[in-house]
């Protein structure tokens, strides 16, 4: 069986990292798989990137001007909305040709065009599109919030300035409901949060959906000696030391402001215990956030070495994610393989990876109350390291590489065996 991976890039972004991580599993587990992508970043064999031309910056660039204009020449929100207006013909490479599977994760950005996935769709060929965010279910939003147009037929998009009864949305909208009538595609959602969330779309009607996680390399992201790992680091070893961490830190979606605000009602409240807290942040700009927590903070510029990424977990006492919006997010799987706790608030897929008081602590979304209340109880619950060992297990038993790839692998022989 030989299973071909789609996506922009090889390992920049959330979903990078778990198609990435998808194409090993199932290799690991006598699966052919090989990555497609637009932007690679490692020498692996197995990941084949689209040949280096202007026209892929062009198309980038192209779908943006059209975004730009059809929101009356302002950049607010110019990344939030996809429009797949242009992009690369993948149907004509040897390596789709080949693939018995073809299946599509995060192809926005100017990868694929929506002329490219309709031939995609329709090539004979069974489709899977794992959706790390909405947008293979809405008009042009990767994330609906509270907007629930896309259940009936987007318009007046409230993402774009010059929003209207026949916009941007309401079009691209029109297209995919093209492209997808009579598709052989199979929509698997991260969590059961986004798989339910397809199930209302109007563009999913007819079509086969299911919610199967990401999967994690439970040898690499692993428990290590606390003390050690924080030598590695260069990080104190008196402190309880909180864990935040992101692309980009300013991303307002992440929600870095509300932990913050969290922190300093722990320093308000409880100024005895939290005298020992620290706080580490890893990503793009997080020396911008340093000076404005209460507590010393050790900041990191983004880390893309797993290996180093393992160490940096094992050095906390706690993962904290204060993110606004999040389907199924690598970090919270990432600390927990490794025996970390885990904060975050009630949102997306997030309730399903944290078991509320188990393995940490679900706080009431957008409440730094609470979310200080949660921080408080996870570092200071007597049985701590059975929450440890609890985040250990939840990883082992739901996101293990030979778990996912099992049911990816039996999907792919089902499809195979209806498209015989």
């Amino acid at each position: 069986m030989r299973v071909l991976i789609v996506n922009t890039s090889e390992r920049i972004g959330g979903a990078a990292i778990a198609a990435n991580r998808l194409m090993n599993a199932l290799k690991k587990n006598n699966v052919k798989a090989k990555m497609l992508v637009r932007d690679k970043q490692t020498d692996e064999v197995s990941v084949i990137a689209l040949r280096k031309s202007w026209r892929k910056i062009w198309n980038f660039l192209w779908e943006r001007q059209v975004i730009w204009i059809n929101n009356a020449f302002s950049k607010q929100n110019l990344f939030a909305v996809d429009i797949a207006n242009t992009g690369t013909d993948i149907t004509l490479l040897h390596e789709f040709e080949k693939a018995d599977v073809i299946h599509l994760h995060w192809i926005n950005q100017g990868m694929l065009s929506l002329q490219t996935i309709r031939k995609i769709l329709h090539s004979g060929k069974p489709v899977v599109w794992t959706m790390h965010d909405m947008w293979p279910v809405t008009g042009i939003c990767h994330h609906a919030n509270t907007c629930e147009k896309y259940k009936t037929k987007c318009h007046h998009c409230p993402l774009l300035q010059l929003g209207g009864k026949k916009d941007l949305s309401q079009h691209v909208f029109q297209e995919k409901a093209k492209c997808y009538t009579g598709a052989n595609l199979t929509l698997v959602g991260c969590s059961r949060w986004i798989a339910h969330r397809a199930e209302q779309s109007a563009l999913t009607k007819g079509l086969k959906i299911m919610s199967i996680p990401n999967p994690i390399n439970t040898d690499l992201f692993q428990p290590l000696d606390k003390k050690e790992a924080r030598k590695r680091c260069h990080l104190p070893e008196d402190k309880k030391l909180l864990l935040f961490g992101s692309v980009k830190i300013s991303n307002k979606q992440k929600g870095i402001d509300y932990l913050i605000e969290a922190c300093k009602l722990l320093k308000e409240n409880h100024p005895d215990w939290s005298k020992d807290l620290g706080v580490v942040v890893f990503g793009q700009e997080a020396d911008r956030y340093a000076s404005l927590f209460p507590f010393p903070c050790y900041a990191m510029n983004y880390v893309s070495s797993e290996q180093e990424l393992v160490q940096i977990y094992n050095s906390v006492d706690l993962y904290v994610t204060s993110s606004l919006m999040e389907n199924l997010p690598n970090t919270i799987m990432e600390a927990m393989a490794c025996g970390i706790p885990c904060v975050g608030f009630n949102i997306g897929g997030i309730p399903e990876m944290i078991d509320h008081q188990q393995n940490g602590y679900v706080a009431e979304y957008c409440s730094s109350e609470d979310l200080a209340r949660g921080i408080q109880w996870t570092l200071q619950e007597e049985e701590y390291p059975k929450l440890s060992e609890s985040s250990r297990e939840k990883v082992m038993n739901s996101y293990s590489e030979e778990i996912v790839a099992k049911q990816y692998t039996q999907l792919y022989r089902n499809l195979l065996k209806q498209n015989a």
